[in-house]
């Protein structure tokens, strides 16, 4: 079986890893450029993150809760949520002690709720890799059960046309023997060939 190889680039495969570091940081970074254009100690913007970012843990909860919950839709909530507490933070802020031990803290946080979707992404892709598997082996075993048969059908075949022709080389060599009787046979109780008695007659 010819199988399609794929190479993937190298981007494309550190992209998942680096995706959460990216997000938090890209956070931490608007929401300093924020702080440096107004929004240090200001009341209402603290209040404008906040209330955002409690109404999307809230959206959050509300996808989770119930039969019907959401895992995709709740992830996404809490982690908008999230992103606008650190922005938060990190723009009404002073200094920028809080705002990195709050990047650290996301950016752990992040990591560590990837880690379980990619661990299941795994197990998901080894699995089917393992299906994959048995089937060509499964596949590749009927292919050469096959083969085998039909190689023996051909060799039983040619066995059988090689008997016969030689069978008919030995039936016409007897027969233009001199002195050959085919009523001979039949007293010596040898079967009879009727195309040689028809022959001869």
């Amino acid at each position: 079986m010819n199988e399609q190889i794929v190479a993937r680039h190298w981007l494309a495969l550190i992209a998942p890893k680096a995706a959460p570091a990216l997000a938090t940081s890209t956070v931490l970074i608007l929401a300093r450029i924020w702080n440096a254009n107004g929004a240090e100690h200001s009341i209402g913007n603290a209040v404008l993150m906040t209330a955002l970012s409690i109404g999307a843990a809230a959206a959050g909860a509300c996808a989770s809760v119930g039969r019907a919950g959401d895992p995709v839709i709740a992830g996404t909530a809490f982690a908008a949520s999230g992103g606008l507490a650190l922005a938060g933070v990190a723009g009404y802020a002073d200094g920028m002690s809080l705002p990195l031990l709050l990047w650290v803290l996301a950016t752990a946080i992040a990591y560590g709720l990837a880690a379980r979707y990619w661990r299941h992404d795994r197990r998901t892709r080894v699995s089917y890799e393992r299906h994959v598997s048995e089937r060509r082996e499964e596949h590749a075993h009927i292919e050469r059960v096959e083969t085998i048969r039909g190689t023996t059908q051909i060799e039983v075949a040619r066995t059988g046309a090689a008997y016969a022709e030689s069978l008919a080389q030995a039936l016409t060599a007897r027969a233009m023997l001199p002195g050959f009787d085919p009523a001979a046979l039949e007293t010596a109780g040898l079967p009879e060939l009727p195309t040689t008695e028809r022959k001869s007659a």
